[in-house]
């Protein structure tokens, strides 16, 4: 059985999307995608540097388009299908939730509204290595900080102000061996975020929906959501309330799947799986290189 996850920000690289766009139709898909949003993901895709992809505007987006064209390029037929944080809208369109369009429509807006937010506190997040999470959450909640991503494998990504953030830093939960700062431009998935909730609400009436075609396992708690106005729910809601990847692991292993593909751009969720899905088949799609692979260990482990 197959499950297809779709990564989160922070997992862009500079000119990660140029050998992509080398495949048959893509430029034009990307073209069509950017007209849509008024962003170009050609530039940021291709030339735009770390700290321009930064931008939790441009970001957002850059990583919804790549995974879609990456699937596109796929064209797998998973058994399962999740995505971590903004990756969910990725994984919402592939379970036919949503069009590709609507989608980048819908994380343009995301986008914008979580940068806005941000704007308003100096706050930002924090990845912790190691530790206990019994341990490690009331540590932070003390802290006054969030535990945003509880991700498995003993990674936890705190988020708050950057005060807290420091006060982290100079205070470790006992047991964790380093305390990260990542390179993301807001503390997403906490009560920080609460005013992009309300205009992914607003965004919502322009939306049709549809039920998944696949099972779809959503990052707030690791359940399956079987209509798409829940799944629409869920995306809205949880850009202020924390990603549980642990709980989507848990769940993939009670479906019985036995290989893991991530989209573009590959290789965090792949790595926590490796930790936690001991047995399961993993592949990270970094580039169209990765694709013959793909087919062949899909072609082992799709539609159980």
């Amino acid at each position: 059985m197959l499950v297809l996850v779709a990564p989160g920000q922070g997992a862009q690289t500079p000119g990660f999307l140029t050998p992509w766009l080398d495949l048959p139709g893509a430029t034009d898909r990307i073209a069509a995608w950017s007209d849509a949003i008024g962003l170009d993901l050609a530039h940021y895709g291709t030339r735009a540097d770390a700290d321009e992809i930064r931008d939790t505007a441009v970001a957002q987006p850059l990583l919804v388009a790549a995974g879609l064209l990456s699937a596109a390029a796929l064209d797998a037929s998973p058994s399962v299908v999740a995505g971590h944080s903004v990756g969910e809208i990725t994984a919402a369109s592939i379970a036919g939730v949503i069009e590709d369009e609507a989608a980048l429509r819908f994380v343009r807006t995301r986008g914008l509204g979580m940068a806005e937010a941000a704007a308003v506190t100096e706050t930002g997040m924090a990845a912790l290595l190691g530790g206990d999470p019994a341990v490690t959450v009331p540590h932070l909640e003390k802290l006054g900080l969030t535990p945003a991503n509880v991700n498995g494998g003993g990674q936890i990504v705190a988020a708050g102000t950057a005060a807290q953030i420091a006060a982290l830093e100079a205070d470790k939960p006992e047991g964790v061996r380093r305390v990260v700062a990542l390179k993301v431009a807001g503390a997403f998935h906490t009560h920080h975020m609460a005013p992009a909730v309300e205009k992914l609400r607003a965004a919502v009436g322009d939306l049709t929906v549809s039920d998944p075609t696949v099972t779809y396992v959503s990052n707030a708690d690791g359940h399956t959501v079987a209509t798409g106005t829940e799944v629409i729910a869920r995306l809205v809601g949880q850009v202020a309330n924390p990603v549980r990847w642990d709980l989507c692991m848990e769940t993939f292993q009670e479906l019985g799947v036995t290989a893991l593909v991530e989209l573009s751009p590959g290789g965090t969720l792949t790595g926590l799986a490796k930790r936690a899905l001991p047995g399961v088949k993993t592949l990270a799609l970094k580039t169209p290189d990765d694709l013959d692979a793909a087919r062949a260990l899909i072609s082992e482990h799709a539609g159980a």
